[in-house]
Parts: structure tokens; C-alpha cells; sequence
């Protein structure tokens, strides 16, 4: 990881608002961004802008064609390819310095021994499907390491409906009405979450989403792990 850093023209901008102490210690930190959709890849994408200094990249989905109306990678050209390879090959030309290790695999009880959990200041948890969330957050929750959930953005049309909460606060996420049953079921009483406080537009079970949406929904998330990071910094409260 990097040690202490001279502010790079890269970074300017950055050391400019959070200070430079702040952008030392966004160098300095490791994040795991599991899911590189259309809430995840925008998510990662932003803590790589902001000077993040090591992150793992964990998804085992490739490109699709029904992936262009929201996922930041989805190109014509793109399609077909590992969504691990893509981020990777775009991150590294945003920031050549970062430390950047990619998993082409789904997190399940099997994979998750792949990982060394404990080297991680956060983990963000941009992954669909309800048992890969609930064992990020057990494992996080035994280990005392940060993490953030998204709770979706399908069958949303409004950016501005999105916030941040413990998930026994989000009340209006069919998501996270079953995360929450089941982190109930193993104990676990908190989780600090996005989600949207806007009614399902549709309910019928077919995936239906936008890039606004995903779009807000991934910048909140990495905003909140920003935060979070250079909480200790003292002009970011």
C-alpha cells in the first residue's frame, strides 16, 4: 500500500476538499467491493477517482448485452467479457498506482475461504443475491470489520429516493425485509445499508431497472465509505 503520499495533480481536487491527511488515508486503505454491476461497478469506480490505495474487485458475471442500460462497463465492446477484467483494465488506467487484485467468482460458503477478510478496512456489498449478503455481513459482523449494503435498485425510477440506514430502519425494501429476517435468525442486529424509500414500481418479479438509479445508488454507497474512512480527518464530519 502506499505510504505517505505528495498529493498528485490526480488527486488535487480531492486533497482540496477532504484534506490531505484525508487523501493520505484513503491511500493507505483496502476496500472489497463484492458485485460490479450497476450499483457496485459505479461504487468501485468512484473510491478509484477518490484515491483508494488497494482494492479487490470480486465478481463472477460476465458482460451482457441487457447490462447497457446501466452498468458503467457495458459497452458493445465489453460484451462477452469478464466484468473483473474490465474494472480492472479501467481502473488501473484511472489510477496506475492502485493496488488492484481481481476474483472472477460468486461469494458462497465455498469461495469465501479465497479471502482474508481481515486485511480489509471496508467491504461493500453490491451482490443480488440474499445468501452472498447475509454471509458478507455475518462474517463482517464476527470479524469487526465495516461494511456497507446495497439493497438494490431495480423497479426504481427515482435517484432522490435513495438513503442510508441500519437495515431494521429500512422498512420500505422488499430486499431487505429478507436480508433482515435472516440476520435475525444468526443474531446479528445491525447493518448499515442503501436503500431506496420508493415503492417498488412494479412487483411482478421481472428485473427492471436504470442507469440514474444505479448510478445514485452506487455513488451513495461509496460516498458513506469516504466518510467513513477519513472520519478521523477534521474538516469531513
Amino acid at each position: 500500500m502506499r505510504s505517505m503520499i505528495q498529493v498528485t495533480e490526480e488527486l488535487s481536487q480531492a486533497a482540496a476538499l477532504f484534506g490531505e491527511r484525508a487523501v493520505d488515508r484513503l491511500c493507505k486503505a483496502k476496500v472489497a467491493v463484492f458485485g460490479l454491476g450497476g450499483v457496485g461497478g459505479y461504487a468501485a469506480e468512484a473510491l478509484v477517482r477518490s484515491g483508494i490505495g488497494a482494492m479487490d474487485i470480486i465478481d463472477g458475471d460476465r458482460i451482457s448485452l441487457s447490462d447497457m442500460n446501466r452498468h458503467m462497463t457495458a459497452l458493445h465492446s465489453t460484451v462477452g467479457m469478464l466484468k473483473t477484467d474490465v474494472c480492472a483494465n479501467r481502473f488501473s488506467d484511472i489510477s496506475p498506482e492502485i493496488i488492484l487484485r481481481k476474483f472472477p467468482l460468486f461469494l458462497n460458503e465455498n469461495s469465501a475461504g479465497a479471502f482474508d477478510f481481515t486485511e480489509y478496512d471496508y467491504i461493500i456489498d453490491a451482490v443480488g443475491d440474499v445468501a452472498a449478503k447475509v454471509l458478507l455481513a455475518e462474517i463482517c459482523s464476527r470479524l469487526n470489520i465495516r461494511i456497507i449494503s446495497s439493497m438494490g435498485a431495480q423497479n426504481k425510477l427515482d435517484p432522490m429516493g435513495f438513503r442510508v440506514a441500519d437495515i431494521f430502519s429500512a422498512n420500505v425494501s422488499p430486499l431487505a425485509r429478507v436480508v433482515r429476517h435472516e440476520l435475525r435468525n444468526r443474531g446479528i442486529d445491525r447493518l448499515k445499508v442503501v436503500f431506496s424509500k420508493e415503492l417498488p414500481i412494479r412487483d411482478d418479479g421481472m428485473a427492471a431497472s436504470c442507469a440514474c438509479v444505479c448510478a445514485a445508488a452506487g455513488m451513495l454507497v461509496a460516498s458513506e465509505v469516504i466518510k467513513d474512512l477519513i472520519s478521523e480527518n477534521e474538516q469531513i464530519q
